[in-house]
Formats: C-alpha cells, sequence, structure tokens
C-alpha cells in the first residue's frame, strides 16, 4: 500500500474540514498509524471490516478505541469515499461517571493563597470563568477586555468563539501578574517559549491541589460552583460553551446545594 499517498490525501482533507491544528494532527496521526498496520494490503479499501474490527480491538482504553474509530470514520467517508466500510462498527459504550469537583471554599482559600502570580492567574482563570487547559494557554493579551470586565476566547473547541466574564478579583490578579511579568503576545509564555503548555498547567494542578487532579477539575468546580451560586443553567451552557444543554445539565447531578434540597420520603 502506498501509505504516504493516502495519508497526504487524508491530510488535505482534514486540512480543508477542520480548523484546529490538535484535531487534524490527532486523526491524521490515527490514520497514519492504521495504515501502517495494513502496509501489506493492495489498497484501504481491501482491508476487510472484520480485520477493522479486530485492530481497534487493540487498544485497551474507551478513549483510545474512540479517537481510532473516530479517524478511520473520517479516512473511509471522506478520503477513500466508502462510508458504507465501517458503518457496521459501532462507537464503543462509554460508561457514565460524574465528573470530579473539588470543594469550591476549599478551592478558592488555595489559589488565593498561592504565592507565584503566573501560577495563581492561570488556576484563577481556569475556576472563576471554567475555561479548558487549551483555552487558558491560547489567551492573547489581547483578549482581555477590561473595560468592559470580559474575556475572549477564540477558536475554541469545535472552531466556536465565545466570551466569559471576568471578577475583579481576577481583573486584580492580571494586571499584578501583567505588571511583574510582562508577557509576549500570549497572556501566558512559556520558561523558553512564547507559549505556556498543556502540561506544565497539569503540573500546577498536581502540585497545588494534589495528584488526583487535572486541569479539567477546574472547570468542572467551577461551572458547579455557578450553578450553585444561582447562575441559571442556560448561561452556564453559554459560558462553557456547549451545544446542547444536556451536557451541562451533568452539572445539577453533582450539585451539593440542590441535592441537599431533596426531601427524603421518610
Amino acid at each position: 500500500m502506498d501509505i504516504l499517498k493516502w495519508h497526504s490525501r487524508f491530510s488535505t482533507d482534514m486540512r480543508i474540514k477542520y480548523n484546529s491544528n490538535s484535531t487534524i494532527n490527532m486523526y491524521c496521526y490515527n490514520v497514519k498509524r492504521f495504515l501502517r498496520h495494513f502496509e501489506f494490503e493492495k489498497e484501504p479499501k481491501s482491508i476487510p471490516t472484520q480485520k477493522i474490527k479486530e485492530y481497534l480491538l487493540t487498544f485497551k482504553t474507551f478513549n483510545n478505541r474512540k479517537q481510532n474509530l473516530c479517524a478511520i470514520r473520517r479516512f473511509y467517508e471522506m478520503t477513500v469515499k466508502m462510508p458504507h466500510k465501517i458503518q457496521s462498527i459501532p462507537y464503543p459504550k462509554q460508561i457514565k461517571r460524574l465528573p470530579l469537583v473539588i470543594e469550591s471554599n476549599y478551592l478558592k482559600e488555595t489559589i488565593l493563597s498561592i504565592e507565584n502570580l503566573k501560577h495563581k492567574s492561570i488556576l484563577m482563570l481556569g475556576y472563576s470563568c471554567a475555561l479548558r487547559v487549551g483555552e487558558v494557554i491560547n489567551l492573547k493579551i489581547i483578549d482581555i477586555d477590561s473595560k468592559r470586565m470580559l474575556i475572549n476566547i477564540r477558536n475554541a473547541k469545535g472552531g466556536k468563539d465565545r466570551i466569559v466574564k471576568m471578577s475583579i478579583t481576577l481583573l486584580e490578579t492580571l494586571r499584578e501578574y501583567f505588571i511583574k511579568h510582562r508577557p509576549n503576545y500570549y497572556l501566558f509564555n512559556g520558561q523558553f517559549s512564547t507559549q505556556y503548555t498543556q502540561s506544565s498547567c497539569n503540573k500546577l494542578i498536581k502540585k497545588y491541589l494534589g495528584s488526583e487532579y487535572h486541569f479539567h477539575t477546574l472547570r468542572h468546580s467551577g461551572a458547579t460552583t455557578m450553578l450553585e451560586n444561582g447562575t441559571d443553567l442556560s448561561i452556564i451552557q453559554k459560558i462553557l460553551g456547549h451545544t446542547n444543554i444536556k451536557t451541562t445539565m451533568v452539572y445539577t447531578h453533582i450539585s451539593q446545594n440542590l441535592i441537599q434540597q431533596a426531601h427524603s420520603p421518610i
């Protein structure tokens, strides 16, 4: 099989369809690995569906299996033009678990007590605005609208833009951080680059909050705190950038305030 030819065609199709480099890179990486696995087949269309199923079973975790199936589906739909070949392969069924959250008072006290201004600003942003880690590190200086107390989140998940509100505490912390560190272009510069990294952000979570948490825990915790403070669910949906409010409704299942309002039948 001419792996380079098929991978190049798929890469072109992906760049036409998607804007996110991380999405393109992930799909292309998985398809390249798939093609290498079947390098002795004549063409992608000659690979039996059963063999594709067996290939997917080599991935032990749900996320890896789902990611690879999504990439292979796109490959056969967009590039090979044989969508029917993989339509019989079902998506892996995920066990639905409630997101992990951190108690709000503990989280607020911990973040406010951090002496390192950069670390404090990053964690405060993630929690206060319920941002994804990629949204934090992609923030540019020009995205901070201090006059309107807003932050512009550009080209987020799904290629969508949105705005989120800043608190006075967050704005004052960011101003203090900016005066001290004078970042260039991106709001948070790395040690040897103009942009902070996702892995560095997650290391901050481990350092200040605990090894069992990751940066997305701040997003879940921020959304839950907003709900418990009385913010309407539809507003939280817009803040988080969810397309479907059903995705946002998961926070009603983990809000202690809402659960405690329930009256026991006995």
